[in-house]
């Protein structure tokens, strides 16, 4: 079956970064990201083909230690071969951080999914991949 886009999904936990010194804990974090989004997917399915956009907001706890761009690789590697193909075909990344004082308010057309996500216990990550890759973020 094919996947519908968009999808959207939350990952409860702290993104490892690409820098991790265990690359154990890589690896996890990657499995955490697939197994997030199983749910979601129709099963069987087949990765897709298309090209795709991908917005990461990342909701730590407290105050983010570390560098936001190194949390991007390893979850685009959970998603290779299971969502997409392969990562080339991502076209567009937003990755933004909000940390506990940084909460935006929400427009009225944010979906369920990242409504959600504000209300979860902190740090998740929200996930959302679209075939639309000129799709603005929420």
């Amino acid at each position: 079956m094919e996947i519908v886009f968009p999808i959207e999904f939350i990952v409860a936990g702290t993104p490892v970064s690409q820098q991790a010194k265990l690359k154990a804990n890589i690896e996890e974090w990657k499995l955490r990201v697939r197994n997030a989004c199983k749910p979601i997917l129709p099963a069987p399915h087949f990765a897709t083909l298309a090209n795709v956009g991908v917005v990461l907001y990342y909701l730590p706890a407290d105050e983010m230690r570390g560098d936001l761009d190194n949390i991007i690789k390893p979850i685009l590697d959970a998603l290779k071969q299971y969502v997409f193909v392969d990562d080339q075909q991502v076209e567009r990344i937003v990755v933004q951080k909000f940390e506990p004082e940084r909460t935006p308010g929400l427009a009225d057309a944010v979906s369920n999914t990242l409504q959600l996500a504000w209300k979860f216990e902190r740090p998740l990550l929200y996930v959302r991949i679209s075939d639309n890759i000129e799709e603005e973020p929420n």
